[in-house]
């Protein structure tokens, strides 16, 4: 194999790792000449300098651990902007992370003004780092020979070119499933493969012949493959056994899960509350009207409740009694002051009394509304099985996914984090929401006059 990212080993992915190092060593550089030349005086305890080799360390652990949740290391995926946003996020965390345990220990509140020259020296490295990395990057790792395998769900190519991502993989030929099982050899040649809405028959061809000529394989799941990420490995009979069964997360798992929702929204209710006020007076000054917008949404085991949000649609904005989507930016019911906290999402944070009384978890998938559920139902059955779990103010779809992705592709991101129910991930989609907030495409609408989003893929109106 030619290119050295695809199937290399730990000596191939060598100089990509020292270029990660150097930069968290340059963002952790930057913190210990501030510690060192402004804080270690005013400490109420001053520490040996074992001590200080602590704080600092701190430092670096807090950026890998923010870095990884952001993807500020990942290169080959991402477009420059994209890094430059995602290092200064990571940065952002672990500045404010380390300016309050330096508050903790100091006699008196520390003077920011040192944090904030270090921040704008830490985005002048992530600049830097990020334009010389990824163009570092492709000189030394040429575009992987790419092949797509596809069934019902083409178009894999042009999401390739739409997420900026020929550079990484360069698309040399094609062919449907039925062609490519029925001459493998048409795989020869080339470093990865995208199989893409394939059948797990034929899938599993594939990937054997894959895995044994060293090839790649990038498969685009479906439901049923989703779901067995969740199974329970045993030994029975003296044989492999794979036990699926209904969402059931230990006892201990709901305790911790739901302690966490308590504590958290009540302390983010008493933090934003002079945020609330501003935006309910803001929202009654538009135009006179209710300040909360209360709607009936699904959660665990398909039971209603009434969701709150802070009203970004002007009154009535159904009164034909159609349930419709919004389409964004484009949407004429959404009010000035609607679009605003729309675009910042505030217009969500009313959900936090809906945590405290128990409708709502702060992580799972986000509540649909029965009119449009029973719609995605007739077309997609399985997206009932969303209601497994508890629903959520944010989940694994909206981190990683767009307001305007299928309910198919929702599904799927939702049984992802269903099938695999943890504290730790349940704080890194806390963590990755803060991203989302400052992508666009996170709030865009759906096409204009629709009900539904009604694109689903074509595989979905078959059986698995």
């Amino acid at each position: 194999m030619s290119n050295k990212t695809v199937n290399a080993g730990g000596a191939g992915r060598l100089p990509l790792n020292i270029i990660k190092i150097l930069d968290v060593l340059l963002m952790t550089g930057t913190f210990a000449f501030i510690w060192y030349r402004y804080y270690t005086g005013k400490i109420m305890v001053p520490y040996y300098r074992r001590g200080h080799w602590l704080v600092i360390f701190l430092f670096f652990v807090l950026f890998v651990l923010c870095g990884r949740t952001y993807d500020a290391f990942v290169i080959s995926y991402y477009k420059i902007s994209e890094m430059i946003e995602s290092q200064i996020l990571a940065a952002v965390v672990t500045d404010f992370c380390m300016y309050i345990l330096v508050w903790l220990l100091s006699l008196y509140v520390p003077d920011i003004k040192p944090f904030l020259l270090m921040f704008a020296t830490q985005i002048a490295i992530a600049v830097l780092w990020s334009v010389s990395s990824h163009k570092a990057y492709f000189r030394l790792y040429p575009p992987v020979k790419t092949f797509i395998v596809w069934d019902m769900r083409e178009g894999m190519d042009d999401l390739i070119n739409e997420y900026g991502l020929s550079q990484k993989f360069s698309v040399l030929g094609d062919c449907h499933v039925n062609d490519c099982v029925d001459n493998l050899s048409v795989l020869d040649g080339y470093e990865a493969v995208f199989i893409s809405g394939v059948h797990s028959k034929d899938r599993n061809t594939i990937i054997k012949y894959c895995v044994a000529n060293g090839i790649a394989a990038f498969i685009i799941p479906r439901i049923g493959d989703i779901m067995m990420s969740g199974a329970k490995r045993m030994h029975l009979f003296h044989l492999p056994i794979l036990k699926l069964s209904k969402y059931d997360p230990s006892p201990y798992y709901l305790m911790l899960k739901r302690f966490f929702d308590i504590v958290i929204s009540l302390l983010m209710l008493i933090v934003l509350s002079p945020l609330l006020l501003v935006t309910a007076i803001c929202v009654k000054c538009t135009d006179g009207g209710p300040i909360f917008y209360k709607q009936e949404r699904l959660t665990k085991d398909g039971r209603v409740f009434k969701i709150i949000k802070f009203r970004s649609m002007i009154v009535n904005a159904e009164s034909d009694g159609i349930a419709r989507l919004s389409t964004g930016e484009n949407d004429e019911r959404v009010t000035r002051i609607g679009r605003f906290i729309r675009k910042t999402r505030i217009d969500e944070l009313p959900q936090l009394i809906n945590i405290l009384k128990g409708d709502m978890a702060l992580v799972g998938p986000r509540p649909e509304r029965p009119e449009i559920a029973a719609q995605y139902e007739e077309d997609l059955p399985e997206f009932r099985l969303r209601l497994q779990a508890k629903c959520g103010l944010t989940g694994y779809a909206q981190v990683y996914g767009k307001y305007n992705s299928t309910p198919y592709d929702k599904l799927q991101m939702d049984l992802m984090y269903i099938a695999n129910p943890s504290i730790r991930e349940d704080i890194s989609i806390i963590f990755a929401t803060l991203k989302i907030l400052f992508m666009k495409e996170s709030t865009e609408g759906i096409s204009e006059g629709s009900t539904v989003a009604t694109n689903l893929p074509s595989d979905t109106k078959k059986d698995e």
